[in-house]
């Protein structure tokens, strides 16, 4: 059974899934270069981050993280799942852990990134209640970026 799970930012298997997520949207889009913000796992290090993954048997099948951006906001980041996990509702998981995170942090609003031939991403992030906004920071003007938003509530 799989289980939901605080990673370290110096986790190895989430940085290969990171690189794995990067390598499949550069075929995605045709790309040779990374087209999102530079990131590394590392920069979770700080108060306020968070990396969560989803583990089976010893291997890492999914992971997402929450990069604080200042008191009331973070940015939802490398949400992934390996290609032979999908469809289980491991990215759900990893998604609503993050947001119950968030709320426990005190964040008032999740934003993130994601691209417009993502259409799995896409429905996750608006079927939890993610509405679009202006693109932002990195994002800002490129094309095929979608730019999303959540306002948090407090937990009851």
């Amino acid at each position: 059974m799989p289980s939901l799970t605080d990673l370290a930012p110096t986790d190895t298997r989430a940085a290969a899934l990171m690189t794995a997520q990067q390598r499949e949207l550069r075929a995605l889009y045709g790309d040779t270069d990374e087209r999102t913000e530079p990131f590394s796992p590392t920069m979770l290090a700080g108060e306020g981050s968070v990396l969560l993954g989803v583990e089976e048997g010893g291997q890492l099948l999914a992971c997402g993280a929450l990069k604080r951006w200042d008191a009331g906001t973070a940015e939802i980041k490398r949400m992934y799942t390996v290609p032979e996990a999908r469809g289980r509702g491991l990215g759900k998981a990893v998604l609503l852990g993050l947001m119950e995170r968030g709320r426990a942090l005190g964040y008032a609003r999740l934003v993130l990134e994601t691209g417009n031939l993502q259409d799995a991403a896409i429905g996750l992030y608006e079927a939890q209640g993610f509405t679009r906004i202006p693109n932002f920071g990195h994002y800002a003007g490129i094309e095929n970026s979608l730019c999303y938003a959540l306002e948090l509530r407090p937990a009851p």
